[in-house]
């Protein structure tokens, strides 16, 4: 599926923009749109520096999705009347988050479209299983940036879930590969130690992330989709099935960052994710 849409030179990369940047995860329903401007114009700048460049941004729900869904435990399922209206809240609270992020990076220049995953997503024990790529294919192929986030989903023995951006990610990885997954979030890669105050881990592979257990903590502030260790281990998943694959784990709060890893994805910026 990818013959129509790459180029000799073109190289696929998925970006997801953190919860934890682009929200104060802290406080409910708080976003940060000073960071979300200057994130988009690094990646005008980015784009406009590699024309070739097929780009699928993500970003996740921070203090809006991610409150809503702990609130409710959708993340767990729903069984009842309640956890029916918390699944619509939960639904609503991420897709107000990608409205404002949509807003500010189409007034910088950027040709997002917003493609909400909730629109056909279906999940079975909680594994995301199908979800219509269809328009990401098209979005890409006439030059525009589909948007993805994290959403809820129908789920066939849950009745319903929630499924990350890496959870797309990953899905759109096996039909759609990407030579690159960037995760921008907060903190400038993964720690040696779990209270974030040692030195940043340079590389973890599939062979080293035992290893670093003990350093894969949580999230700040409220998250239902796995933390750091989610992140890395999906990551990994990732890479066995895409040997040739890059990742990586950086703060996409230090200016330039994205931009940076959008032009040369070799930057060693945060910790790399690789097979080997």
């Amino acid at each position: 599926m990818t013959s129509d849409i790459r180029s000799p030179k073109s190289e696929i990369v998925f970006l997801k923009l953190g919860g934890s940047l682009i929200t104060d995860k802290t406080r409910v329903a708080h976003a940060r749109p000073r960071v979300i401007r200057r994130l988009a114009r690094e990646v005008k700048s980015a784009l406009a520096a590699r024309p070739d460049l097929k780009l699928v941004l993500g970003h996740g729900s921070g203090s809006f999705g991610h409150v809503a869904a702990k609130k409710y435990g959708t993340r767990e399922g729903v069984t009842d009347r309640s956890g029916w209206r918390g699944f619509a809240e939960v639904a609503a609270a991420a897709a107000r988050l990608n409205q404002i992020v949509t807003e500010l990076f189409i007034a910088e220049g950027v040709p997002v479209i917003s493609l909400p995953p909730s629109a056909s997503a279906r999940c079975e024990d909680g594994r995301l299983i199908d979800l219509n790529i269809a328009s990401i294919m098209s979005a890409l192929e006439h030059d525009l940036v589909p948007l993805v986030y994290g959403d809820v989903a129908f789920d066939t023995v849950r009745g319903a879930t929630i499924v990350s951006t890496e959870d797309v990610f990953l899905y759109l990885a096996a039909r759609l590969p990407p030579d690159v997954i960037l995760l921008a979030g907060e903190v400038a890669g993964v720690y040696a130690d779990a209270a974030l105050t040692g030195k940043v881990i340079e590389a973890i592979t599939p062979a080293t992330v035992a290893h670093y257990a003990g350093a894969l903590g949580g999230s700040h502030g409220a998250d239902v989709t796995g933390g750091m260790a989610g992140k890395v281990h999906q990551m990994l998943q990732w890479l066995e099935v895409q040997p040739s694959g890059r990742g990586r784990i950086f703060s996409g709060a230090r200016p330039g960052a994205v931009r940076a890893l959008l032009i040369d994805p070799a930057c060693r910026i945060g910790t790399e994710l690789r097979h080997d």
